[in-house]
């Protein structure tokens, strides 16, 4: 008789990192133009903060339960329907317009890619979106270790994709463009707070996956938090230098264009080309950014995959997988249909929906939790219980 093998701690990581990845790289260096640099540095770590212990909350609940219970489950236990109501309209809002939101910037960029393979066929942004939500939600319908074997090949991509393509920013990075000292610099930073805060959020918002994570992992909530710090932890990284690239070459006075424009890495490749070559870098870039995606399309996808499956109560047969991947993805893509353009004010959205279900309710439901079940602490509880009290 043979042992099953344990799912990598590499790939729940994986799987964290990609779900948050996407958001932050597109959209941080816009939204946080008005507090700057060392503004948005201070705004990144503290969200990382918050949200990576949340999401150890909601860990925490979620151990006192079977595995596959999700928010339904726990959050109608422990707080009660109200709460469930108000905390199952957030989830669902939250996850199915950042769907929305991946499905419009991927089927852009797929859109792209086709045109220049095919030479006499133009297919358009609708053909783009399909290709892209078809292939990667199978991947979903399949099971959690596709997700997770995908995903560990796209962040390898992303990581190599985006050292290539920051290298040469990094190294030029001024330090007048970092302390907004050059001309015609605004030195105006508080009223922005407020600004970059909902997507700084979105930028570590993985909870929709501890779930998915927990039943993966058989219920070792020690393996589960480890991924949570290794994947939230690499984002961080990848977050800061990204913010130093961007913003130690470009002037803040220089974002305004940008942000009139969607703040789309196009954007600001034709921002940055004023002030170094940035051909080789727009390639590589566009490879980071459509892994980035793609990543976090199947990290945030799969957590509204199981939370639909509790909540729908379809089983996981095949024809009950199948149900549950009609209703996950066919509203956000008939969405992405008719309004194709909604990337960044989609992505503000979920920020301010996501303080709900991923700040207030974790909170809630970790002390409920101990109030009461009768089980000893985990090694974890001593980093979010003072964070409760």
């Amino acid at each position: 008789m043979t042992m099953q093998k344990r799912p990598s701690l590499l790939g729940g990581a994986m799987i964290i990192a990609g779900t948050a990845i996407g958001a932050g790289m597109l959209a941080n260096p816009t939204s946080t133009a008005g507090i700057w640099f060392f503004g948005s540095i201070a705004i990144l770590i503290y969200t990382w903060f918050c949200m990576t212990t949340s999401g150890l909350m909601i860990l925490e609940a979620n151990l006192h339960y079977p595995t596959g219970a999700s928010f339904d489950t726990i959050v109608t236990d422990l707080l009660g329907k109200g709460w469930n109501v108000i905390n199952g309209l957030s989830v669902a809002f939250v996850l199915y317009i950042l769907t929305y939101a991946y499905i419009t910037s991927g089927g852009s960029i797929t859109e792209s890619f086709l045109n220049q393979l095919g030479e006499n066929v133009e297919v358009g942004r609708s053909v783009g979106s399909l290709v892209f939500c078809f292939v990667l939600a199978a991947f979903v319908w399949f099971s959690t270790k596709a997700v997770d074997r995908f995903s560990t090949v796209l962040i390898g991509g992303m990581i190599i994709s985006f050292f290539l393509s920051t290298s040469g920013l990094l190294s030029s990075a001024k330090m007048d463009v970092l302390l907004n000292t050059v001309a015609q610099g605004e030195q105006q930073y508080l009223p922005y707070i407020l600004t970059a805060l909902p997507v700084c959020l979105v930028s570590f918002g993985f909870h929709g996956n501890v779930p998915s994570l927990v039943k993966y992992y058989d219920r070792d909530g020690n393996r589960v938090m480890k991924s949570i710090f290794l994947g939230t932890g690499l984002a961080l990284i990848i977050y800061i230098l990204w913010q130093l690239a961007v913003q130690g070459n470009l002037p803040r006075a220089e974002f305004a264009p940008v942000i009139a424009k969607g703040g789309d890495v196009a954007a600001l490749l034709e921002a940055l080309n004023k002030y170094i070559q940035t051909d080789y870098i727009g390639i590589v870039l566009n490879f980071f950014a459509y892994m980035a995606i793609a990543s976090s399309f199947l990290g945030v996808t799969l957590g509204l995959f199981d939370y639909i499956a509790d909540l729908c109560k379809f089983d996981d047969s095949r024809l009950g997988r199948t149900k549950t991947t009609l209703v996950t993805f066919l509203p956000p893509l008939l969405l992405s249909l008719q309004f194709p353009f909604g990337f960044v004010i989609a992505i503000g959205y979920a920020g301010l929906a996501a303080t709900i279900w991923a700040a207030i309710v974790p909170a809630l439901l970790a002390k409920a939790s101990r109030k009461n079940s009768r089980m000893p602490p985990i090694a974890y509880t001593a980093v979010t219980s003072w964070c409760i009290s």
